[in-house]
């Protein structure tokens, strides 16, 4: 399975997404956005174009906040994914959201800007960074693999 990963969109429309990332995510089994859409209009967008998992962010809109969770777990090819935005400084970070699942074999996150594609104690930490610099490509299968985008 293909998955488009985005974060940290900070948009206040669908249209502003960048065409590279809009054109991929309509090419992918499953698109997760790991908050800071800051509108809802980006959530609807994405849903155009394929199934959404989302978790919101701090910089999104209280509608937002209402509507989707803090966090989630999915689980795709056996792989079980937890999705959450992030908080606090960037150091630590992956530390700080590997906290908060238990028994997961990807985490994908974002909230530093910063993009991560590591396997650490045998969990892979997946951030795609801010998108209008880069996004992310997991490929699910009997392994999983990560892929950063730079724009």
């Amino acid at each position: 399975m293909k998955i488009g990963v985005i974060s940290d969109t900070h948009a206040t429309s669908f249209a502003e997404l960048p065409g590279r990332i809009v054109h991929t995510l309509a090419d992918v089994d499953l698109i997760v956005h790991a908050g800071d859409f800051v509108v809802k209009d980006v959530l609807e967008g994405l849903k155009r174009l394929g199934e959404v998992k989302a978790v919101r962010g701090n910089m999104d809109s209280g509608e937002l906040k209402r509507i989707l969770p803090e966090k989630e777990v999915v689980v795709i090819e056996e792989k079980r994914i937890g999705i959450i935005h992030g908080w606090g400084a960037p150091d630590g970070i992956d530390e700080r959201v590997g906290g908060m699942f238990e028994d997961v074999d990807i985490i994908i996150y974002g909230h530093s800007h910063h993009p991560q594609n590591e396997l650490k104690r045998g969990v892979l930490f997946f951030n795609p960074g801010r998108a209008r610099d880069s996004f992310g490509i997991l490929t699910i299968g009997k392994e999983a693999r990560g892929e950063i985008i730079n724009l």
